[in-house]
């Protein structure tokens, strides 16, 4: 495949990854106390002013155990709704065409609340998932298009079973899938230099474009196998994340970074660039909001510091556009799959309460709760009226529902 180079003279690899990883993020100590004494006295940095720990008037225990059984009363209806909508060969899929990925979700969500491997529903999917194991290792639907992201997303669901299991039953299964998504991620092993624009990404599979989206997918899998920002994969990948964010600096020479510096990421920086979000007059690329929080989370599992600019704009992006009614940007589409980074970003960042750009406190779990309450139907699915990503999808949603709300437990996720 021919990938296009936007840069105009070759960087050297070593300075770009150093931009990357100057100093270890440890989710639990880098957000600094905001009455320490800081360098720049004077000037909170923004990331410390847009987290705060919950203070007993605004999250009082009556009010998390309350939080708690809501939050396991939403969990259990939709656990019902999808035991009984299961196929008989243990998928969720709706069509043919959507091959194992709604499956997959489902059997996170699942796991991610509790069920265990042998619950007869989530076994039934397992089942199926190691039936889609392929002889070169990756895990996903047979002629199928879009085999990284099946796989890692197969991966994360095998190592929740793992953990809960205790025994070694899907160690080969993991190891072999992480060689082969190892194996689709764009670096040197597979010839492409650090200058390409190409560099550090993850596409769908079979060698399709890179984009933001299958690249954190493709982080959180080698974070929730253990891995942390000394990875190579994973610093790697950093490389791309970075220039896919509205932000000019060294990590981010593009075209683009100039055109539209809010700080927000956008879907892909290959060739013309790409944004769901669509472009500004002067050609850049708009952010939107769960790209952001994946972008985000992305800088955070790589190692980021937290006053590294990269985060520190994005943060700030956050707070100019905090919304849990809708994915800033994009309205209604991929409205799930935004509570889905949103909530991971932020239970990674170990707090409690998000401050937007107007001082307000919002408890950001207790938000979630109460807008997916809203928004269960009767019979206990979730779905989106925008078909955007198959998000019309009720087995899907449900999936995604279920996942979010694992991290919306009082003591944080399973």
């Amino acid at each position: 495949m021919k990938k296009e180079n936007i840069y105009p003279q070759h960087f050297d690899r070593r300075a770009v990854l150093l931009a990357g990883c100057l100093i270890v993020f440890i989710a639990g100590q880098c957000f600094a106390d905001p009455d320490a004494e800081t360098v720049d006295s004077g000037n909170i940095p923004k990331i410390e002013a847009a987290f705060d720990d919950a203070t007993p008037d605004e999250l009082t225990d009556e009010m998390k155990t309350e939080r708690e059984r809501i939050r396991q009363e939403l969990v259990q209806k939709g656990a019902e709704y999808l035991e009984l909508v299961q196929s008989v060969d243990g998928s969720f899929s709706t069509s043919p065409r959507s091959g194992i990925g709604p499956t997959i979700i489902v059997l996170i969500g699942l796991l991610s609340n509790g069920y265990p491997p042998d619950h007869p529903t989530v076994a039934a999917g397992l089942e199926l998932l190691e039936k889609s194991v392929q002889d070169d290792g990756g895990i996903y639907t047979a002629g199928g298009m879009i085999s990284g992201y099946e796989s890692c997303l197969a991966i994360s669901c095998f190592n929740l079973a793992k953990n809960m299991t205790g025994d070694g039953r899907y160690d080969k299964i993991i190891a072999d899938a992480e060689r082969y998504i190892r194996g689709q991620q764009f670096n040197e092993i597979n010839g492409t230099s650090v200058d390409d624009v190409y560099y550090g990404g993850m596409g769908y599979g079979n060698g399709t474009r890179p984009d933001l989206s299958n690249t954190q997918f493709f982080i959180e899998t080698l974070h929730e196998l253990g891995y942390g920002e000394e990875d190579q994969a994973i610093q790697d990948a950093l490389v791309f994340v970075s220039r896919c964010q509205n932000l000019e600096s060294e990590s981010n020479p593009t075209a683009f970074a100039s055109k539209n510096p809010d700080g927000g990421f956008f879907y892909t920086c290959v060739g013309d660039g790409e944004s769901p979000a669509g472009t500004t007059e002067n050609g850049g690329l708009r952010s939107y909001g769960s790209i952001t929080y994946a972008g985000l989370k992305s800088l955070i599992y790589a190692g980021v510091d937290a006053q590294d600019p990269r985060i520190q704009a994005a943060v700030n992006w956050i707070q100019e556009n905090y919304s849990t009614t809708s994915n800033p940007g994009l309205g209604k589409k991929g409205l799930y799959y935004y509570y889905n980074t949103l909530s991971k970003s932020f239970d990674t960042m170990k707090k409690e309460i998000f401050i937007d750009k107007e001082g307000t406190r919002h408890v950001w779990r207790s938000e979630i709760i109460d807008i997916l309450k809203k928004q269960q139907q009767e019979d206990g699915f979730w779905v989106n009226s925008d078909r955007m990503w198959m998000e019309n999808d009720p087995n899907l949603v449900t999936g995604y529902s279920l996942i979010v709300l694992s991290y919306c437990r009082s003591d944080g996720k399973y």
